[in-house]
């Protein structure tokens, strides 16, 4: 096991549980390739949509909990945003403790915390990592 699965293995851990170490979440992003960073986060934003259905009231045109269907909209705004420009090399970008301190810090909305630590454990669960990606045509 290499440094980077044992970083993986206890951030898992510690999003199981309640307290989480913010500061090993970033280094394990910060380890991640420009190409990883944004699979993740592509993946981040598909988890969060799975975890927005549960907003969703019994009709097509119904919404049970509209407050966090726009707190996941809004994320979704922003982490769409962010992986435009790490794929664009975007100098401006945010740097990778503010993207997850934006996601990990403690919210004083528990449902909006349960939802980002949910979808996000899911993502580490299933994330492989492409340290040799091959780009074509570049």
């Amino acid at each position: 096991m290499d440094c980077s699965e044992a970083t993986q293995i206890i951030i898992i851990a510690s999003l199981a549980g309640d307290a989480v170490n913010i500061q090993s979440e970033i280094e394990y992003f910060s380890e991640l390739t420009t190409i990883d960073k944004g699979r993740f986060l592509a993946l981040l934003m598909h988890e969060l949509a799975e975890e927005a259905k549960g907003t969703y009231g019994p009709g097509a045109e119904q919404v049970s909990d509209g407050a966090h269907l726009r707190f996941i909209n809004e994320l979704q705004h922003r982490l769409s945003r962010l992986v435009y420009q790490l794929l664009g090399e975007d100098a401006s970008r945010p740097g990778d403790d503010v993207v997850v301190r934006m996601l990990l810090s403690p919210r004083a909305d528990k449902t909006a915390e349960r939802f980002i630590a949910s979808a996000y454990r899911r993502v580490l669960q299933g994330f492989d990592r492409h340290d040799t990606t091959v780009l074509l045509n570049q």
